[in-house]
């Protein structure tokens, strides 16, 4: 019967994705053109309102995504995926409800993380489009068919990983190290300034990897991927600028995807928290561009958020940090370094005055 409403849920979940995708793309930007300031703020607010009513969803009716109704699914369900709470003394009604609010407080904690890592995210792909030089009118497009594709591969890549790790749960140990180095990593390049930021546009290894299995266009063919030429298709600069942004999602997927783990390892909330952050990124890439130099401090704050969730994993079996506690210090992390950010920029701004 599980098997049976997961079925249900997760379809009709992708169906609902599909939709909203057709709305935001569709309907309202039939036109190649750089969303305005004013657009990205109001499609953010609709992604960022979307995923909350999801969060009230799965407050309320949790349950139904595997469909369990009794003590027993619920108590299996909760030893399956570690879900840190205790239903001794609960009747059915009661269990149900502290299930389903743990399992958003999850999701929203999982949302959170992914998001704020898009964020970072967002610097890579404007480094990209500036150096290929990509018209911002083309931008929409090639984060459409990112979005698709980032889609499609977080869905093998949690789905995967959720399968490791419920066969050898040493993997969470190896995801804690791993977020763990790349916390320290990114902290370390904040400080010292060793991130390199620029794109090599001809020795990226994206680029030699088309370049060996398609002829490759040099001329700007608009907003299409592939072109015809004397009976030869050729891909377009655009074509290998999506490969890219597809390459460099995969690569920040190995840091984010285990992250959201540390809070859950029901793959289905992972997923869930994963793509509304991912569906809010056209958006909020069009944001953020408007506003990327006025998070100075945000680097640091995702090395902490990074380095918190990593030992988070390493001692679960020593000491188990609950839901709300994790929440709690994870947004801690995320306001004070949007605060430290905003004093930093107010402070410049007197001594320029001055």
């Amino acid at each position: 019967m599980s098997n049976h409403n997961e079925i249900i849920f997760f379809t009709s979940f992708l169906l609902f994705i599909a939709v909203m995708l057709g709305i935001d793309l569709g309907f309202f930007q039939k036109k190649n053109h750089a969303l305005s300031l004013k657009e990205a703020l109001t499609w953010t607010i609709v992604w960022v309102g979307v995923s909350v009513v999801f969060y009230f969803l799965i407050r309320y009716h949790g349950n139904l995504i595997h469909g369990c109704d009794t003590l027993e699914e619920i108590q299996g369900r909760i030893t399956k995926f570690h879900h840190p709470i205790d239903l001794k003394g609960l009747g059915v009604d009661q269990a149900i409800s502290v299930y389903n609010r743990n399992l958003s407080l999850e999701y929203l904690t999982g949302y959170l993380i992914e998001y704020s890592l898009s964020v970072d995210n967002v610097f890579v792909i404007v480094m990209i489009f500036i150096s290929f030089n990509i018209q911002p009118k083309y931008f929409k497009r090639v984060l459409f068919w990112g979005i698709i594709g980032a889609i499609i591969m977080r869905f093998l890549f949690i789905f995967a990983a959720s399968a490791l790790i419920q066969r050898f749960s040493w993997f969470l140990y190896v995801f804690g190290v791993m977020l763990l180095i790349i916390g320290v990593k990114m902290a370390y390049d904040f400080l010292y300034g060793t991130n390199d930021e620029q794109i090599d546009t001809e020795k990226h290894p994206v680029v030699r990897l088309v370049s060996r299995f398609f002829n490759v266009s040099q001329d700007e063919h608009a907003e299409t991927f592939f072109v015809r030429n004397q009976g030869k298709l050729f891909v377009t600069p655009l074509f290998i600028v999506l490969m890219i942004i597809e390459f460099t999602d995969v690569i920040f997927a190995v840091d984010s995807v285990p992250a959201v783990f540390s809070v859950t390892q029901d793959p289905f909330i992972v997923f869930f928290s994963n793509i509304f952050a991912i569906l809010g990124l056209r958006s909020l890439f069009f944001l953020v561009m408007d506003i990327m130099n006025r998070f100075h401090f945000l680097k640091m704050g995702l090395a902490g958020l990074l380095a918190f969730v990593g030992t988070k994993m390493l001692i679960h079996s020593v000491f188990n940090i609950s839901t709300n506690v994790s929440l709690i210090v994870i947004a801690s992390i995320l306001v004070v370094s949007v605060l430290a950010s905003n004093i930093r920029n107010i402070i410049l701004k007197r001594r320029l005055r001055g």
